[in-house]
């Protein structure tokens, strides 16, 4: 399995607009394969767009696409894109898959970049050493590392119901020493913003 996380960067005001005519256009490409989940930006960079496809390998990834644009896809929404960017990603061997929950409605996304393909793989270890302990607090979304794009990256999506929530949570695992887990490295770059989904997307 391989995760597809797309970001599109938007012109301002034209958020409507997109989740819009991106929505009339879905059930056709979800024919072809399932849509994980579609936010927006709340907090971070805004005007900003992050939709996850799963596939179950390259080759089912190229397939799907030439099939989606040879029919009714993509929406028409190139008038509102600024930039757009494509990533492959390897889901966590303790992630669960991506199916429609309703666990939100507020997601968090990090991404930490790493010196090493060596320091993800102790991130890894760490993490699943530690994780159960962690979900009992809140659900983890997704967790992923690079395949294809910027190498490094690991990228872990984190569901809660409120703002408020997120902070006493991540609060509460700090005091009880349960989280972040000790991997003993540390990433050289950390980026983190927080998403909202669209009425169409199967994550909640």
């Amino acid at each position: 399995m391989i995760y597809e996380i797309r970001t599109y960067d938007l012109r301002p005001g034209s958020l409507a607009e997109v989740e819009k005519r991106f929505a009339e256009k879905l059930p056709g490409r979800q024919s072809l394969s399932p849509l994980a989940g579609f936010w927006h930006s709340e907090i971070g960079l805004l005007n900003q767009v992050v939709h996850i496809w799963p596939y179950d390998d390259l080759s089912h990834r190229a397939n799907v696409r030439e099939q989606a644009t040879s029919g009714d896809w993509p929406p028409d929404i190139s008038e509102f894109i600024v930039n757009m960017q494509s990533e492959i990603f390897m889901p966590a061997p303790f992630m669960a898959p991506m199916v429609e929950r309703s666990i939100g409605p507020m997601y968090e996304m990090r991404t930490y970049t790493y010196p090493s393909a060596g320091a993800i793989r102790q991130v890894l270890e760490a993490w699943g050493n530690a994780i159960a302990e962690r979900e009992k607090l809140s659900p983890l979304a997704g967790c992923w590392y690079s395949e294809i794009g910027g190498l490094n990256r690991f990228v872990h999506l984190w569901a809660y119901r409120s703002f408020e929530e997120r902070g006493r949570i991540r609060t509460e695992t700090q005091q009880r020493g349960i989280w972040p887990p000790r991997s003993g490295v540390t990433a050289v770059r950390m980026e983190n913003k927080l998403l909202l989904p669209a009425s169409f997307s199967p994550m909640q």
